[in-house]
């Protein structure tokens, strides 16, 4: 029978997969590249020809859920009817990706992962400030926010977001962070021209984020 051969697409899916089902089952540091080899068959040439090293890999497989939870808010945002502001509260629960990826986003924060960790949340912030756009535009359109720039402020409401919360680039402690969660609300209200009390469930947000910190 002939062997099947998988498209170079179709093998780097394969990779980062196994990959990940590895990371999050056994300690970064102990997982080897040749567990990944082991599990899925290959020589050493195949993995490394499409990944240079673990690090790589790793940011290949956050990347990768990064994508994954960016498609469930998408489709999120295609079933759930309501305002605006009953959407944005939607989605900022559901990219919330730490709870079920806590071990892997931990390597992030670790020395020397920086820069990935920057280049994520980066790529992070532009895909979701697309869905945040559409949002503060339906805002707009029902009277409640009043912008005239509805991506640059979608951006800078993410960017709060990570600011407040990711204690692996910023590290604040908790009274830090409660005194930025506390400010939080009013300055996006201020941002986007909102009514006072629009944004408080950011709070129960942010305290979340702190309990898991």
């Amino acid at each position: 029978m002939k062997r099947k051969i998988k498209s170079p697409t179709s093998r780097r899916a394969s990779i980062i997969d196994t990959a990940r089902n590895l990371f999050q089952t056994k300690e970064f540091d102990k997982a080897t590249m040749q567990d990944i080899m082991d599990a899925l068959g290959v020589a050493k040439g195949t993995i490394y020809h499409y990944f240079p090293s673990k690090e790589a890999l790793l940011e290949a497989v956050i990347e990768n859920i990064v994508d994954a939870n960016i498609d469930h808010m998408k489709n999120l945002m295609q079933t759930a009817s309501g305002t605006a502001l009953e959407k944005m509260q939607l989605l900022a629960t559901a990219g919330d990706i730490s709870t079920e990826n806590a071990s892997l986003l931990d390597k992030l924060h670790q020395p020397g992962n920086s820069a990935m960790h920057s280049r994520i949340l980066a790529s992070t912030l532009t895909k979701q400030a697309l869905l945040y756009e559409q949002l503060i535009k339906q805002g707009c359109d029902e009277g409640v926010f009043e912008v005239d720039n509805p991506l640059e402020c979608a951006e800078l409401f993410l960017a709060g977001i990570q600011f407040l919360t990711d204690r692996g680039i910023y590290p604040w402690s908790s009274e830090d962070l409660q005194r930025r969660a506390r400010a939080f609300p009013k300055l996006l209200e201020q941002l986007l021209k909102a009514p006072s009390g629009s944004f408080d469930f950011m709070l129960q947000l942010t305290e979340n984020q702190d309990k898991k910190g």
